[in-house]
């Protein structure tokens, strides 16, 4: 083998060894870290740095890497919510984004949602800093935009508020015991006939990719892992009654998209 070869080889194994160590300490092993030192248990503690420090937020919120972490299928997963969206009745309704997400996600809800008619989007997060950053992508609908900085399993927002909530990848990321939680204030805020959007992980069908799935939730995501089994986000909607659900997966069901109407 020739030493070029050899050399990028393992300057590419060096390199993705750096990355996966950067990830790590932004996560999960900050996590660690931060138990260790303070012990916090607050409502924020179990947010990452790289979810809640702007510097990271902004370094890492870069589409191609965005894409690359959900296997190049986010634009499919966001194309699908925009369809749906597309085709609600939303004029003179609100609607609602439950978390910060990277990437367009938003720029693209909050485009779809202002272009049906809607009178008002909420945009939540429990970090401010998230919600600076969102602001920073919507410069052009900011007087159609509410940004709230609040829990998403203990919101302050009325019941029946709006009519579309929209959840992207966030259930993942909470503890176990909030995760129900999360669903139920989804469902509170919810006028009777609103829809909820739930993009998530799913148990993939292919053995190579449960592997790789379950390698990487447990190095860096444990949290996730219960979306394959007992926090199931289906499950748990059809377990609480009063919804009417479809799903659909991606990439070999590594990835699913539940959207659910309020009865």
């Amino acid at each position: 083998m020739k030493t070029w070869m050899i050399s990028g080889a393992l300057a590419s194994l060096f390199l993705l060894a750096l990355t996966g160590l950067f990830f790590f300490m932004a996560t999960r092993g900050a996590l660690l870290v931060r138990g260790l030192v303070s012990g916090s248990h607050g409502e924020k503690a179990h947010v990452y740095p790289i979810y809640s420090n702007i510097r990271l937020i902004k370094l890492v919120d870069f589409q191609p890497i965005i894409s690359a972490i959900l296997l190049f299928q986010y634009d499919r997963l966001v194309s699908k919510i925009v369809s749906e969206l597309m085709q609600s009745d939303l004029k003179n309704k609100k609607v609602l984004v439950t978390s910060c997400a990277f990437g367009n996600v938003i720029p693209l809800v909050v485009k779809t949602v202002v272009q049906a008619g809607a009178e008002r989007v909420l945009i939540v997060d429990i970090i401010n800093n998230q919600l600076v950053h969102a602001k920073s992508k919507l410069d052009h609908f900011s007087g159609k935009v509410d940004f709230i900085e609040e829990n998403a399993t203990a919101m302050k927002q009325r019941d029946g508020i709006v009519d579309a909530n929209v959840m992207f990848f966030l259930l993942h990321e909470l503890p176990h015991h909030l995760k129900g939680q999360a669903l139920i204030e989804a469902g509170r805020m919810l006028k009777p006939g609103g829809k909820l959007f739930l993009a998530e992980f799913h148990r993939p069908d292919l053995w190579i990719l449960r592997a790789l799935s379950w390698t990487y939730f447990k190095v860096f995501e444990p949290l996730g892992l219960a979306l394959w089994d007992t926090c199931d986000p289906l499950g748990c909607l059809e377990n609480m009654g009063g919804w009417t659900c479809e799903c659909t997966t991606y990439f070999f069901g590594n990835f699913q998209i539940i959207i659910a109407t309020k009865q």
